[in-house]
């Protein structure tokens, strides 16, 4: 299984759509993290450029993310990766806490872009 979180160094970014990186990681049969790579997103929108085609070609099944608007989550479910907001702090013990069944998705959504309608930075 693969899980992707949108990142800022090495924690969940709040936004998934302009977050700094998205960081992979592979969990074995076992449940445990045996690798994690770092996918730079390209400039713009998250929900609006091919990342989550990338994510989805790789093999991401889950998406656990601090915060995103309605147009982001429909575009992940819609390639299969289900979404987990709600999601803050060290990305390796966001994905421990994941695993162990502790994280449940908050069902809030980003309410900045209003019906998620985005605009390329100024």
């Amino acid at each position: 299984m693969k899980i992707a979180l949108p990142s800022a160094k090495d924690v969940v970014d709040g936004h998934f759509g302009h977050c700094e990186s998205f960081a992979v990681f592979t969990i074995d049969e076992n449940q445990r993290v045996v690798n994690e790579e770092r996918i730079t997103p390209p400039p713009g929108c998250g929900c609006k450029s091919d990342i989550v085609q990338q994510l989805s070609a790789m093999g991401v099944s889950v998406m656990l993310a601090g915060n995103m608007g309605q147009g982001a989550v429909n575009v992940l479910q819609s390639h299969g990766i289900r979404v987990v907001r709600g999601c803050q702090g060290p990305l390796q013990r966001v994905v421990e806490a994941w695993l162990a069944g502790r994280i449940a998705d908050s069902g809030k959504g980003c309410s900045e872009h209003g019906d998620h309608q985005c605009h390329d930075p100024e």
